[in-house]
């Protein structure tokens, strides 16, 4: 079977602090190991030809997790950014953040505009971090955006769409995902690009984030190739789809 790349892939990184609680650790010590998860994912997956990486690394309701281990994830992504920034140059990786980044100290927030900046030119590979994320409030969030344009009168109720929706929402600009990894064991997609997942084919994986390594990441893929999208038809209407698809590329 041909190996089938997803163009955009969202991973759901669960289970650093079980990781480290099942090794009498620090829970901080799990996220130090799932940092170079990230880094061997965002290097296959550039290798590999992923266009686009969303991983989901500190959700809205995050913020009520202890107030220590909040400071040491905030500081951890500091330092992930730092002593990333020269490799994400160098491989052409482009870094995008969605999420309510107000919210972020004013540390982590020049970081992030930073980082940015430094690879808005980049073309291999848009890796985005949901920072502060909540899909719920990120559609509010877009609702209200466009409530706004109707009352000033720049957009008429009728011209609201799936794609006029699609702009306002922090991923505008992206495809929606391709296939999402959830680590842990965990089968749920907690408050994750909901509208975005709507054809999303998922895959759930016991290994916990910091051990989820290249070789599982094939295992998913390897899965995802073996399935047919069919986006609300019929297989023999995605069959013939393929087969009028592979007559045009000779």
């Amino acid at each position: 079977m041909r190996l089938r790349i997803p163009e955009h892939l969202a991973i759901i990184m669960d289970g650093n602090g079980r990781w480290a609680e099942r090794r009498h650790l620090p829970r901080i010590a799990g996220h130090h190991r799932g940092v170079e998860a990230v880094r061997e994912v965002v290097s296959e997956c550039r290798t590999l030809g992923v266009r686009y990486l969303t991983l989901y690394a500190f959700s809205s309701e995050n913020w009520g997790r202890p107030e220590d281990e909040v400071k040491a994830l905030m500081g951890l992504l500091v330092r992930y950014l730092a002593s990333e920034l020269n490799d994400l140059c160098a491989r052409s990786i482009r870094f995008r953040v969605i999420g309510e980044t107000d919210r972020l100290p004013a540390e982590v927030a020049q970081v992030l505009r930073e980082t940015m900046e430094r690879t808005k030119d980049n073309t291999s590979m848009v890796l985005t971090l949901a920072l502060s994320y909540g899909s719920r409030n990120e559609m509010i969030r877009a609702v209200r955006s466009l409530a706004g344009e109707v009352a000033a009168g720049q957009l008429t109720p009728e011209a609201i769409d799936e794609e006029r929706l699609n702009l306002a929402l922090d991923t505008a600009g992206m495809p929606d995902p391709d296939l999402l990894i959830r680590t842990s064991g965990e089968m749920r997609i907690s408050n994750f690009l909901l509208w975005q997942l709507a054809y999303t084919e998922l895959y759930f994986s016991e290994e916990l984030w910091p051990d989820f390594s290249r070789q599982k990441l094939h295992e998913a893929f390897a899965v995802f190739a073996r399935r047919q999208r069919r986006f609300g038809l019929t297989s023999a209407q995605v069959a013939d789809q393929d087969v009028h698809s592979e007559e045009n590329c000779h």
